[in-house]
């Protein structure tokens, strides 16, 4: 069977890593083209990883009759026109989120979706393919745990790299839409419900700057979804220990926890400091499976004739919780959705 040639747009760092993953690590794919601004990044990649075809231009690249689809990895401002640009050049599109900036984007997104049928469409809620939370989400559908109670999620950046967050935070649409967006969409997808009431705290307490973009360094949202489940969210941009990321679901019957303990590895150290296991030291470490397995799906679903479970709808769905959870922040008063 002929493999899927991609052509992959942005070479930051998560771009990179999916170029990688497509050149190297998915079955039935080829790196066909490689696409960003940047040209001397652009011909160091392309060269180091073997790809021929190389454009500074997106619109030149949807022009190549080379490409079955397009990996976008570009600035979150782009997505939706790149997304509606690529579908109507009749390419297969994966989008890393957001699917839009703002919920009027998304919807466009959605319009762009649905005039064409035919492509391949997936956003990239990775977490939902990382292994323990698969199998984890087994356990639970098939009610291992009983009726779901209350579902808690932390996402936390590690301090030292903050200096990127702030500079970033103008752009980034707030915490709940930079970075809890992951844990909306894993507590949608654990519970298979909707939130009903929404109401969010946080603040500055470490860096004032995010003040005047309305946001804090540290946010935390609860919420109640339709089927009576409990939903906690935290996403902190201060630890002092690393990338962690955790979650715990406990129901009527036990309880599941999802690297309740931020570990790089099973390797324990022994020193002067006395027993230790070290962090994730980014996203890219703690979920480096799972980026490739989103990808394998999304070839996958190319190759086989069908569409993958994680929608233009979902990514929607999740950006009006995320910005209801902003203005829940932002006003200090209860949202119902």
């Amino acid at each position: 069977m002929r493999k899927i040639r991609i052509g992959s747009v942005g070479l930051g760092r998560l771009g990179l890593r999916h170029a990688e993953n497509i050149a190297a690590r998915v079955t039935g794919a080829e790196l066909a083209a490689l696409c960003d601004v940047d040209g001397k990044k652009l011909g160091e990649t392309a060269d180091r990883l073997g790809v021929a075809a190389r454009f500074e231009s997106f619109d030149e690249m949807l022009a190549s009759p080379d490409i079955d689809a397009v990996v976008l990895v570009s600035p979150s401002g782009l997505h939706t026109g790149q997304i509606a640009a690529a579908l109507e050049a009749g390419k297969h599109v994966f989008s890393e989120k957001p699917l839009g900036v703002t919920v009027e984007e998304c919807r466009i997104a959605e319009k762009a979706v649905e005039a064409h049928p035919d492509r391949v469409f997936m956003l990239g809620f990775m977490r939902r393919f990382d292994e323990s939370y698969r199998y984890a989400y087994r356990k639970v559908k098939a009610g291992e745990i009983g009726r779901p109670i209350l579902f808690r999620s932390y996402s936390q950046d590690p301090e030292r790299f903050i200096d990127g967050a702030i500079a970033f935070a103008a752009h980034s649409g707030g915490q709940f839409l930079d970075m809890a967006v992951h844990d909306i969409d894993l507590a949608r997808w654990f519970t298979g419900s909707e939130p009903r009431t929404a109401y969010a705290v946080g603040g500055c307490y470490a860096h004032p700057e995010f003040a005047r973009y309305g946001d804090g360094d540290n946010v935390s949202c609860l919420m109640q979804f339709d089927d009576g489940c409990m939903v906690f969210l935290f996403a902190g941009r201060t630890a002092p220990h690393g990338y962690n990321v955790e979650t715990e679901i406990i129901g009527t019957e036990g309880i599941l926890r999802i690297a309740s303990v931020p570990q790089k590895n099973l390797v324990e150290i022994l020193d002067t400091s006395g027993i230790r296991r070290e962090c994730s030291e980014n996203f890219l470490e703690r979920f480096e499976t799972a980026y490739i397995n989103e990808i394998q799906e999304f070839v996958d679903c190319i190759s086989q004739g069908r569409k993958p479970e994680v929608s233009v709808y979902d990514g929607t769905r999740v950006s009006e919780i995320a910005y209801s959870c902003k203005a829940a922040f932002e006003s200090g008063e209860l949202m119902r959705f």
